[in-house]
């Protein structure tokens, strides 16, 4: 007899805690700039997790992500600079106003498919870019900085708390995205991204799948940009919301592995390294990147990770079903 099971999780999870844990007394250990690339990787990897569950598991790809980058940013900016908040505080605020602009945005976009729902989503981040540039209330073209609110906090603490948060949030999104991709509402997301007649006809609620799928990585996107810039203490429209932030998040999901949440990671790790071994030859870094990009495409399509799981059955982070006899 045969039935679907999950795979049983081979300690990955597991793992990341005690990795967790172990990187946690870092600050105690490394000086500050290495504490600051730190804080990079984290928040690439909870941007490229958060693409990932939109395109990877859902199947709805966004090159539109820098939107929910720069409202999470400016919330925080915003919140710390006009309302005295904390801005340690306020990442989470910058998480909550990015869901719901997403979730107020959400039902338009999923009017179209495919190309047309990409770049509705890069329109709406062009929109937002324009409208911060012409307000005066968020520092016009000239943006907003925290110099003034920070003026009191030590920098090495500063770097500290940055670090914290931006390690929190990578574990925390890779951690509940493993759970809720072994959930009912995982196989949910799969079934869409499969079929949504299918989905539709054994009872999966496809609107209400898509729009809180949305919203979730929105959220998770918001945080990210509110602690990428709490790092740089300044921010502008124009830097916020560039599209070169789904570009990059792209690529590190597309590398790594799409669809797996090993991917993100992996992907997340092999950028840096490379952007630290080439930052020296100027333009031949970002040639070099590309060359890499479309060896990886050719050579393993489903990414570094997926070439390698299907190699030998590794899958730290398992979340889809298997027959079993």
């Amino acid at each position: 007899m045969a039935e679907l099971r999950l795979e049983r999780p081979l300690g990955g999870a597991a793992g990341l805690l005690v990795f967790g844990a172990a990187a946690a007394a870092a600050p105690w250990f490394v000086e500050g700039s290495t504490l600051q690339l730190a804080v990079e990787v984290c928040v690439m990897i909870a941007m490229a997790q958060a693409w990932n569950l939109l395109a990877g598991y859902t199947g709805f790809v966004s090159v539109g992500q820098q939107a929910f980058i720069g409202l999470g940013a400016y919330a925080l900016f915003a919140a710390a600079v006009h309302g005295g908040i904390n801005p340690f505080l306020a990442v989470p605020l910058g998480g909550l106003v990015a869901a719901g602009i997403g979730m107020l945005a959400a039902p338009a976009l999923f009017r179209l498919r495919g190309p047309h729902f990409a770049i509705g989503t890069w329109v709406l981040a062009e929109l937002f870019r324009i409208a911060f540039t012409h307000s005066a209330w968020f520092g016009g073209a000239s943006g907003l900085t925290l110099a003034r609110v920070l003026r009191g906090v030590n920098p090495e603490t500063r770097v500290q708390l940055t670090y914290w948060l931006a390690l929190a949030l990578a574990l925390g999104t890779t951690l509940a995205l493993f759970a809720l991709l072994r959930s009912p509402w995982g196989l949910a997301l799969r079934t869409v991204r499969d079929n949504e007649a299918s989905a539709q006809s054994v009872g999966v609620d496809v609107a209400r799948v898509k729009r809180r799928v949305f919203v979730v990585a929105a959220f998770i996107t918001g945080c990210a940009g509110a602690v990428s810039y709490l790092q740089t203490m300044f921010v502008t429209s124009n830097a916020a919301f560039t599209v070169e932030w789904s570009a990059l998040i792209i690529f590190v999901v597309i590398i790594g592995g799409l669809g797996t949440l090993e991917g993100p990671i992996l992907g997340t790790l092999i950028y840096f390294a490379l952007r630290e071994a080439l930052a020296d030859y100027g333009t031949w870094y970002v040639i070099a990147l590309g060359a890499f990009a479309i060896a990886v495409m050719m050579i393993a399509p489903e990414g570094l990770w997926g070439r390698l799981a299907r190699a030998t059955g590794w899958r730290l982070f398992p979340s889809t079903l298997r027959l079993r006899r």
